[in-house]
């Protein structure tokens, strides 16, 4: 800045202007800027720039979660069962202990880490990408998909749990600052749980354009739950044989509850039409009587199925891309392929900064230039 004439210009320095010392700006990133949310302002003005030239639409959202790596080495690494040693300290110690509670990052799964980072404890040791693990944080975006405009960011550690929720953050920010309510959400599999589509079509009306996340297939040559019908008068499946799987097929002198605590149902049949049936082989060899576990959202995950089947789905699946074009953008071209700020809101900075430069880029290139003013 002491000899970049443009920069001078940018900063509204004059030729003759003091020029403030670097480590105001490191000062105020951690004081500031960083308590008056600045930098979460700055991508929502740029945002509502976007929504006010038009470049927003507002019908279909996208989603998806990156890996970015963050400033911690593997090789001072420490039992994740052991907890950050007790000489830790800093300013990324203390975040993490902030965030503890916070189910985005240390609430995020009740599963211990293999590792933890003594530098930086908030980040998560995974090996998502098959290769070497790392310590990372997840970048989250949500994406218009008419311009690929970035509607919303939001930092996690990098856990599929802790992406879900912050989608379901960045949609309700996008319902209440902005007036945008998408018609439909695109995602991958990692946002097909039953209790996500649950929250997307029961709560908030938005048809899920999301690959169910389902283990029911049996790849060992016996009936998958496909195979067995619902009847919904009834409240029953229909096996292959024709005989019905009920949620009581006795009574019990203690009644037990007909769900459990991870929000399942199990139909079972008839041990009697298990033991005589000629498709038993086929069914279920190892057990006396067939169970069908169904979920109390399956309503959401066969609306979910019915939209797979569209051609409108299939467009959808296209228009997911624009949010991986948006991450090898920010990995390949603005070198964010690692964190350079430790600590949640380090990640939180840098993601949003990251953020609002794509957007400015897409203002820049979509939105024309006012033509030069006439001379005289």
């Amino acid at each position: 800045m002491h000899l970049n004439l443009a920069y001078r210009w940018f900063c509204r320095l004059g030729l003759d202007g003091s020029v403030p010392d670097h480590s105001t700006f490191s000062k105020n990133r951690h004081g500031r800027f960083r308590e008056s949310d600045l930098l979460r302002r700055l991508f929502e003005s740029v945002l509502q720039r976007c929504i006010d030239e038009g470049l927003v639409g507002g019908e279909g959202f996208a989603v998806d979660a990156s890996l970015i790596q963050a400033d911690a080495s593997d090789r001072t690494r420490v039992p994740g069962a052991a907890g950050p040693p007790a000489d830790a300290a800093g300013r990324a110690v203390e975040e993490y202990l902030a965030v503890l509670d916070d189910a985005a990052f240390g609430a995020a799964t009740e599963v211990t880490p293999k590792f933890i980072a003594p530098a930086d404890p908030a980040t998560r040791w995974t090996a998502a990408h098959r290769g070497p693990a790392f310590f990372a944080y997840s970048a989250n975006y949500l994406v218009d998909t008419d311009n690929a405009i970035i509607v919303d960011v939001e930092a996690t550690t990098a856990i599929r749990q802790a992406e879900v929720l912050a989608a379901k953050r960045m949609v309700e920010r996008s319902l209440e600052g902005f007036d945008l309510y998408p018609a439909k959400l695109i995602g991958d599999t990692a946002y097909g749980t039953a209790e996500m589509l649950n929250w997307l079509v029961n709560e908030h009306g938005i048809e899920p354009h999301i690959p169910v996340f389902d283990k029911s297939q049996h790849a060992d040559g016996t009936f998958s739950r496909d195979d067995f019908a619902y009847d919904h008068k009834r409240d029953c499946y229909i096996c292959p044989a024709g005989k019905q799987l009920r949620q009581r097929q006795k009574i019990y002198r203690l009644p037990r509850p007909l769900v459990d605590r991870n929000g399942m149902m199990r139909y079972r049949a008839s041990k009697l039409d298990c033991h005589n049936c000629s498709l038993k082989p086929q069914c279920c060899p190892n057990a006396p009587a067939r169970k069908i576990p169904r979920s109390i959202h399956e309503g959401a995950r066969d609306l979910a199925r019915d939209i797979a089947k569209t051609e409108a789905y299939r467009t959808s699946r296209c228009q997911r891309k624009k949010v991986e074009m948006l991450f090898a953008h920010l990995k390949r071209i603005l070198r964010l392929d690692r964190l350079r700020l430790r600590g949640p809101n380090g990640a939180r900075d840098e993601f949003h900064l990251a953020a609002t430069a794509q957007n400015l880029r897409k203002l820049a290139i979509l939105v024309p230039a006012a033509p030069p003013m006439p001379a005289g």
